[in-house]
C-alpha cells in the first residue's frame, strides 16, 4: 500500500471517485474530518457504501478511521463498518496494549453481527496511529499486542503540535521516523508515514515519502488526489533496484546449492540480512506487477 488516500466519511459523493484513483488504499475518516453533528449520518453512509458489489470486490485496501475509543461514537463506528468491504480499521491514538486487544473484541462482535469473516481467512487487522508521545515510547507493545495489528501509522501533526515540536523540523520528524519503525520492525509489521498537509508544496511531500521509503516505510498517506502519483513513485522499487534483487536472489540459490555462506553480487558483499532483503524487495515488485 504505497498511498493511502484520506477521505472525509461525511462526503460520499467522494467515494466512487476515490474508489477510481490510483490510490493503493483509500481510508475513509469518521474522526477529524467529520463535525459533531455529522457522525452518524458519516457512519451510515459508509456501512451502505462498503456493502457494495463493486467495493467487497475492489483490488483497494479499504480502511476505516474510527473516533478514538474515548469518544461516544468508538463503539458505533465499529459496530457499523465492520462490513464485507472493510479490510482494516485505523485507530487514533490507542495508549496501551490493553486498548488494542479490546478493540479487537469488540471488531470481532462486529464480524459475527455482520456476517464478516465468518470462515476466519479474512480478518479485519489494524492499522494503529502513533500520535502521541506515550504511544511512540510504547509502540513496539502495541504492535505486538495482537496478530490482527497490521501496522503502525505516523501521525505528527497530533505527536508535535501539542508540545510545540515544529513539524518542519527535520531532525524531529527523522526521530519519530526511525522509533516508529523500528517498533514495527521488531514486531514484525509494516510501518506507514503520515500526512504531509501542504498540498502546495509537492517537493516538500516527496523529499518525505523518499525519505521514509528508504528507512523501509511501506507508504505514505495522500490528503489530496495530487500527492497519489508522488506516493507511489516514492515507494515503487527503482528497475535498477529490482535487476539488482533478482541477481542476489538468484546468486543466493546458487550458494546455498554450493555450500557457499558469503558471497559478491554487482561488487557488494552479499549474506543473509541482504538476501532477505532483496527477496522482500523481489516479492513486492511481482505484487506490484513489475515483473513476473
Amino acid at each position: 500500500m504505497r498511498s493511502k488516500l484520506f477521505v472525509p466519511g461525511s462526503r460520499p459523493e467522494l467515494f466512487e471517485k476515490a474508489l477510481n484513483s490510483q490510490a493503493d488504499g483509500l481510508s475513509f475518516d469518521l474522526e477529524d474530518a467529520v463535525a459533531a453533528a455529522k457522525k452518524d449520518e458519516a457512519r451510515l453512509s459508509l456501512k451502505a457504501w462498503m456493502q457494495l458489489p463493486e467495493v467487497c470486490n475492489s483490488a483497494k485496501v479499504i480502511i476505516v478511521r474510527v473516533n478514538a475509543m474515548d469518544t461516544a461514537y468508538f463503539e458505533q463506528d465499529i459496530a457499523q463498518v465492520v462490513q464485507p468491504g472493510l479490510n482494516m480499521i485505523n485507530l487514533p491514538k490507542p495508549d496501551s496494549a490493553q486498548a488494542v486487544l479490546e478493540a479487537i473484541a469488540l471488531i470481532e462482535q462486529a464480524e459475527q453481527k455482520n456476517g464478516v469473516n465468518l470462515d476466519g481467512t479474512q480478518p479485519v487487522q489494524l492499522l494503529l496511529n502513533i500520535e502521541t508521545p506515550k504511544a511512540l515510547r510504547i509502540a513496539f507493545e502495541l504492535a505486538s499486542a495482537h496478530p490482527r495489528v497490521a501496522g503502525l501509522q505516523l501521525g505528527l501533526a497530533d505527536l508535535f503540535e501539542p508540545i510545540a515540536i515544529s513539524r518542519s523540523e527535520k531532525f524531529a520528524v527523522h526521530y519519530a521516523m526511525m522509533q516508529v519503525k523500528l517498533a514495527a520492525a521488531e514486531a514484525g509489521v509494516a510501518a506507514f508515514d503520515g500526512a504531509f498537509a501542504n498540498i502546495k508544496d509537492p517537493e516538500g511531500f516527496l523529499a518525505e515519502a523518499s525519505f521514509s521509503a528508504s528507512l523501509g516505510y511501506t507508504g505514505k498517506s495522500c490528503i489530496h488526489p495530487t500527492q497519489i502519483a508522488m506516493a507511489n513513485e516514492a515507494f515503487r522499487p527503482s528497475d535498477a533496484a529490482i535487476a539488482h534483487a533478482l541477481k542476489v536472489v538468484q546468486a543466493a540459490l546458487e550458494a546455498e546449492a554450493n555450500g557457499i555462506g558469503a558471497y559478491v553480487v554487482d561488487g557488494k558483499m552479499i549474506d543473509p540480512p541482504f538476501v532477505k532483503s532483496a527477496q522482500k524487495l523481489v516479492a513486492s515488485a511481482r505484487q506490484l506487477g513489475l515483473i513476473q
